[in-house]
């Protein structure tokens, strides 16, 4: 990893540290804006560390992308957790077969940016 790779990704880590100090949840109550200030803390230290083997500088940007969305999307929704994917149309087929595939694929590439260090299954 570059220099300057690595202190893009370091400014983007104490970025989100300095996020989750002021955070403040949508109704304003202390418990609430705790929950959501562990959240992002637990989320930002675990996406990083699964993270931390990588050296190929594009997967490196992926990443980096993919943070970058969403704390934009977390900072205009005022909300921290990923937002929902939706199916594409046709995203359902049976369990086998040619479509099953082919529906996989759909899914995978209808995906947005912001969650793609998320599992298929979760």
């Amino acid at each position: 990893m570059s220099s300057v790779t690595r202190a893009e990704v370091l400014s983007l880590y104490r970025r989100i540290f300095r996020i989750a100090r002021s955070w403040q949840a949508q109704s304003a109550l202390q418990h609430d804006t705790d929950t959501e200030r562990r959240y992002i803390v637990q989320e930002a230290q675990t996406l990083f560390r699964q993270n931390q083997q990588l050296t190929e500088q594009e997967s490196i940007k992926k990443c980096l992308d993919e943070c970058n969305a969403r704390i934009e999307i977390g900072l205009h929704y005022r909300n921290p957790y990923p937002r929902p994917t939706y199916l594409p149309p046709m995203g359902l087929a049976t369990q086998k077969g040619r479509k099953f595939r082919g529906q996989q694929k759909l899914r995978k590439q209808a995906k947005p940016v912001y969650l793609q260090s998320h599992d298929d299954d979760t």
